[in-house]
């Protein structure tokens, strides 16, 4: 079934200048309907599924330290500070593992009276740093083929199997689990030609690569610790010969695999037979952190992190990911293990295509995050997309992944021996960090200047940028290990920035923000650069970065702000860069360029007396344009979406029970990616609001969208909404279901923690709308409809959406006949309702703006793809205070708002222009700092069996704007014209000296020098 696309409706109410509903063209874009799916699969190759859940374990709590104590200390920690509370009964939990042995930062507690008490008591001794919820992670692996996309197949709900059933046991998708992929997604999403030749799928990973040069010159990963956090590895698996040592972090008594993940990971790394890996010669540490029924602990993750630690391990694996960045213990652990010098390559997750599905820790500045591309060089289809959402709502991601490798159809070592064939970023995970142990070995000599920023500052300056791909999906590239070799072999420390420079104009490598110019009275456009900080684990940015302008390149008519970090650490930090025209180019089209330069500083290392220091430019590049009309500005509210919170926050659509937990942070570039595309190709002009609604002119735009909101709303906020209403701002609204009966029925028992889990929101925040309604006597009913439609002769599907209770009679209401999904969930049963209110329309006066009010925001997530009417109340008990911005955290009786906050005023920086010329490629203009050229040896190389490279790269590296890493320009043609040129000038040379000896007059013949002074003195003395 092909459905008319929401995103065109949108377009239609915005072009619209009566209260008509039009019809689009029939070249406008078309999406698949979105219910209860499965899919045939036919086999290609052997893939692995992952189902995943994460719970809290009822009562268990992580106590983090500030420090490492013995355990003797730990207890008399815990135990003083429980004295004065009110919990009695209560006890540390035994750790039985290879780390008991040492001084820890955590201990984990039972308290079987869970008081807050307790929990205060704990947070206010001075040594305690956290106390947190032990988490219990469970992973599923289920062996399937690989496959194409297969076709929708439309799965009815039935009495006997509802779709709303609940079945899963997770409070929450953390998918901290394995990335191994399964079935329909392993290929690629690059540009479609009707012919072309395809490229064979290569014996091993490693040629395709080019590890073999590497192995040539004799570097084959010895010296190098490598750590494997996965389920284990069988002690005389024929693979591998330098296992060092296996551990196990689990409750189960054993050190072996019983599900094969482990050991394929392990073979991709270190495998010396059959199916290669990239390092045979680097010891291997095994961590059993995942039992044969697939559960975890975040504890057993924190000793085990702790004990690599004391290994000294040089990289580490984790090919294990979720979107929970807010778990507090695991991410300071990962920050801790990085501190210390470890290499955390891990996966950045397999919830692509969509964007905006990072994984953590992949998605953490000083973590190399890998995702996936097949062997044609597209991105995999099952790789995820940035950006990262940590930052949201009031800021912007960053750029993730960093690089790309293989990750599709790669051949790795079998369970017991063999080879076997996976897919996933799990998969392209360990190329990467197989490939990071090699070059590691390959600069023995120099590992003091090998550590998690520089590695990831010569992966990304080495890396092939892939074409018509955006930063979004590839990162910096595709993983080049030649040229990584190169560039580390010579590499200097020094700090760099990523992305390298800012290019408004580039497209499509620098999406979205190609995509849209700038211009005068919008919304600031904000770009959050990385600093990595090669020089040392901490630095700091000496004095404020300074905006200098070009003004040849008419940088006079941009205006920048700055916000960094006022300390980097780990090996790390952030620049955000907020750009905006200035009030001179309210009229003016054109390119602008200028530079934001910076100066980082470390501590010196030992034997140097002086901070080491590493200045920086970012070279900046955008098109201005005059400002739009104001009927073709559009602001999208942000601050009212909630980025990813710790509760239960269902999925929009019912339906979707498999994923039934809404974990993606709503945005215009994320999940809503391809109704910015249209928009944006209509002709509008989109713009993001961090802010309060008290905190944008009305008078700028001409539509205000707030779709799937979550959050609450000040009382300002209404206030100002219906004056600027009333002042001729037209606000869409689309809704989603929320009724506290259905929320009810969606809840579940965990029997994990033996708790209930109930919902915190519906779909959307409908109590919240409502109250921004009520002055205009409109508002969402409590019922929940789906099903499919006609709307102006266009198929379309309404999921798990709302109806309109209250509009005004003098508006437009369009009705259709759906499903009751809300009687379905609550009785079993299947009733159709007919004349549902599904879309308002209004004009609030002649010289006010328009009201349209849609029950469904589904239409335009991508992520996605209704008598007596009662209006919701809010569920009694919910815990939304607990994420809210706008709500009271203390939760006591009802919550209330908090105080307006001030709307922010950002610091434009002064300019220091300069009167000189800006690069004109600044991606090829970046350059690296490195010491003295390296020289690569001769070795009689064999060509790859596929995808052939050679190297072009000769490592002359020059200093650069800041140091900022980018290749230097190929100049290997060169050396075969300088070798012409030296054998041509010794062959003129011995010519000439022959010419000469001909020409000469003939001499007379006199003896050697030597027999003449012996002939004066007489015959030497025999000695």
């Amino acid at each position: 079934m092909r459905l008319f696309h929401l995103r065109t409706f949108v377009y239609l109410i915005l072009s619209v200048q009566s209260l008509v509903i039009r019809t689009s063209s029939a070249n406008h874009a078309t999406v698949s309907t979105r219910n209860c799916i499965g899919s045939a699969e036919n086999a290609t190759n052997e893939l692995w599924k992952v189902e995943f859940s994460s719970d809290v374990v009822e009562n268990e709590y992580i106590v983090a330290f500030n420090d490492y104590y013995s355990s003797k200390a730990r207890n008399s920690f815990v135990a003083s500070a429980l004295k004065s509370s009110e919990v009695v009964s209560w006890n540390i939990l035994p750790r039985n593992n290879p780390a008991s042995d040492y001084p820890s930062d955590f201990e984990v507690i039972q308290i079987l009276e869970k008081t807050q008490a307790s929990l205060e008591a704990l947070l206010q001794h001075p040594f305690v740093k956290r106390v947190t919820p032990q988490r219990r992670v469970i992973r599923t692996l289920k062996s399937s083929e690989d496959v194409e996309d297969s076709p929708v197949e439309y799965k009815p709900c039935n009495k006997s199997e509802p779709c709303w059933q609940q079945k899963w046991q997770s409070s929450r998708p953390l998918r901290r689990s394995s990335l191994a992929l399964g079935g329909a997604f392993w290929h690629s999403t690059g540009r479609y030609t009707s012919r072309r030749l395809l490229k064979a799928i290569p014996r091993q990973i490693t040629n395709a690569l080019q590890a073999d040069i590497l192995w040539e010159m004799g570097y084959t990963g010895a010296g190098i610790k490598v750590a494997v956090f996965d389920t284990g590895l069988n002690e005389n698996h024929p693979h591998f010969k330098k296992i060092k040592e296996r551990t196990n972090w689990t409750n189960e008594k054993t050190l072996d695999d019983g599900l094969g993940h482990g050991t394929f990971v392990a073979g991709v790394i270190a495998s010396h037979k059959e199916c290669l890996g990239f390092s045979p010669d680097a010891d291997l540490f095994i961590f059993r952190v995942f039992t044969n029924n697939q559960v975890s602990y975040t504890s057993w993750f924190l000793d085990a992190f702790n004990y690599a630690i004391l290994k000294k391990i040089n990289v580490l694996n984790l090919s294990i990911g979720g979107p929970d960045f807010m778990d507090h213990p695991f991410v300071d652990k990962v920050w801790e293990l990085t501190a210390n010098k470890v290499i955390m390559v891990s996966a950045i997750g397999n919830d692509g295509p969509l964007y905006g599905t990072l994984n953590n820790p992949a998605d953490q500045m000083d973590v190399i995050g890998v995702g996936g591309i097949n062997f044609e060089d597209n991105i995999a289809r099952f790789s995820s997309r940035g950006m990262t959402t940590w930052e949201l709502p009031g800021g912007y991601g960053r750029v993730k992944p960093d690089i790309v490798t293989y990750g599709s159809a790669v051949r790795g070592s079998g369970i017991k021996s063999g080879c076997r064939t996976l897919s996933g970023t799990s998969v392209a995970s360990p190329v990467v960090a197989g490939a990071v142990s090699l070059l590691a070995s390959a600069v023995l000599q120099r590992l003091h200047v090998v550590n998690p920023a520089s590695m990831k500052q010569a992966l990304m300056a080495s890396a092939r940028r892939l074409p018509a791909v955006n930063m979004f999906e590839q990162g910096h590239g595709k993983l080049d290990l030649v040229r990584a070799y190169q560039i580390l072999s010579s590499y200097k420390p020094q700090a760099s920035l990523s992305p390298s420079y800012v290019d408004l104009t580039e497209c499509p490598y620098m999406w979205p923000y190609c995509t849209q110019p700038i211009y005068h009275g919008g919304m600031p456009t904000v770009v959050n650069v990385t600093i990595l900080n090669g020089m040392g684990v901490t630095g700091r940015i000496v004095e404020k970065p300074a905006w200098q302008p070009y003004t040849p390149q008419n940088g006079n008519y941009i205006e920048v702000a700055l916000s960094y970090s006022p300390t980097l650490w780990p090996w790390s930090g952030y620049l955000a860069v907020s750009i905006t025209a200035s009030k001179a180019a309210a009229s003016w089209e054109g390119v602008a360029q200028g530079q934001v330069t910076l100066t980082v500083e470390s501590p010196p290392e030992e034997g140097e007396e002086e901070p080491r220091r590493s200045l920086l430019k970012l070279s900046i590049k955008v098109k201005v344009i005059p400002t739009p009309a104001r009927s073709r500005r559009i602001l999208w509210d942000q601050y009212h979406n909630l980025r990813y919170p710790p509760g239960y926050f269902p999925r929009d659509n019912l339906r979707m029970k498999n994923d039934p937990l809404d974990w993606n942070g709503d945005h215009i570039h994320t999940n809503f990616k391809d109704m910015y595309q249209h928009l944006r190709t209509a002709g509008f002009y989109i713009e993001v609001l961090g802010a309060p609604l008290t905190c944008f002119d009305a008078k700028q735009y001409g539509t205000l969208l707030l779709v799937d909101a979550e959050e609450e709303y000040f009382p300002e906020e209404i206030t100002k909404l219906k004056r600027d209403i009333d002042n001729g701002l037209s606000v869409m609204i689309f809704s989603d279901w929320y009724n506290v009966q259905v929320m009810r029925k969606v809840k579940f028992y965990d029997e994990n923690t033996r708790q209930w889990w109930m919902p915190d929101t519906g779909g959307a925040n409908v109590p919240a709308l409502n109250d921004l309604l009520s002055p205009f006597s409109m508002a969402f009913s409590n019922q929940v409809y789906e099903g499919d439609f006609t709307l102006g002769g266009h198929e379309m599907y309404y999921a798990s959406g709302g109806s309109i209770a209250k509009f005004p009679a003098e508006g437009v209401l369009v009705r259709q006949t759906l499903k009751d999904q809300g009687h379905e969930v609550l009785k079993g049963e299947t009733v159709t309702a007919e004349d549902v209110p599904i879309l308002g329309l209004h004009q609030v006066a002649d010289t006010s703006g328009r009201m349209v009010l849609y029950g469904d925001s589904n239409c335009l997530d991508s992520s996605h793809l209704q008598k007596d009417v009662e209006l919701p109340e809010r569920m009694e008990g919910n815990h939304l205070y607990r994420y809210s911005k706008i709500l009271e955290t203390h939760g006591l009786g009802t919550p209330q708002a908090r105080p307006l906050p001030a709307c922010p005023h950002l610091a434009w920086a002064k300019g220091e222009p300069l009167n000189i010329s800006a690069p004109t490629n600044l991606y090829k203009h970046q350059k690296l700092l490195s010491i003295a050229e390296p020289v690569m040896p001769v070795v009689g190389r064999r060509e790859p069996q596929v995808i052939p490279h050679a190297i072009q790269e000769k490592p002359g590296w020059e200093v650069g704007p800041g140091g900022i890493i980018t290749q230097q320009q190929d100049n290997t043609h060169t050396l075969p014209v300088i070798a012409f040129l030296g054998m041509a000038v010794v062959l003129i040379f011995f010519a000439l000296q022959v010419h000469k000896t001909k020409t000469k007059p003939r001499r007379r013949y006199r003896p050697p020098r030597l027999k003449r002074i012996q002939q004066l003195v007489g015959r030497m003395p025999n000695v």
